[in-house]
């Protein structure tokens, strides 16, 4: 179903693959830029982007649930830091690396920009995901539950 794939010929990527690839039929979930943004709409971690690529970890995570899938299906990432200061853009991609996305590995670009869409908004994350099939043990378990 999902093959990542690091490229013999060009320099070893650290915690990333060059590419994934997805056979057809296979359900993907583009997801929306994942925010710092607490359940009530509040910058979480104000001036700090670790606290704040913390917060779009955990964000990221509930937007794969909601979509049936996982850090371990993701596909690929775009990690946006208010920064030009490589050190302020890899402690953020250290955040992203200890989460579980870097399990795959998949591909990402971390990239340094001038503004993010809130004010105060310093780290955001686009994600694409394979969304695996329910296993079907699984579903009988919980009818068994219910």
């Amino acid at each position: 179903m999902l093959k990542r794939v690091t490229a013999s010929g060009l320099f070893p990527p650290p915690t990333y693959s060059h590419a994934s690839v997805v056979e057809a039929g296979t359900r993907l979930a583009f997801l929306a830029g994942s925010v710092p943004l607490d359940a009530e709409g509040r910058i979480v971690g104000a001036g700090d982007p670790v606290r704040q690529a913390e917060q779009v970890i955990a964000n990221l995570g509930e937007q794969l649930r909601a979509v049936g899938s996982d850090f371990a299906h993701v596909l690929a990432t775009d990690v946006y830091v208010v920064s030009g200061e490589p050190e302020v853009l890899s402690a953020v991609w250290e955040v992203v690396k200890v989460s579980g996305l870097s399990v795959g590995p998949h591909s990402s670009t971390l990239i340094g920009v001038a503004c993010l869409g809130y004010p105060g908004q310093l780290v955001e994350i686009t994600a694409t995901a394979a969304v695996p099939e329910p296993d079907p043990a699984m579903e009988e378990d919980s009818e068994a539950d219910s």
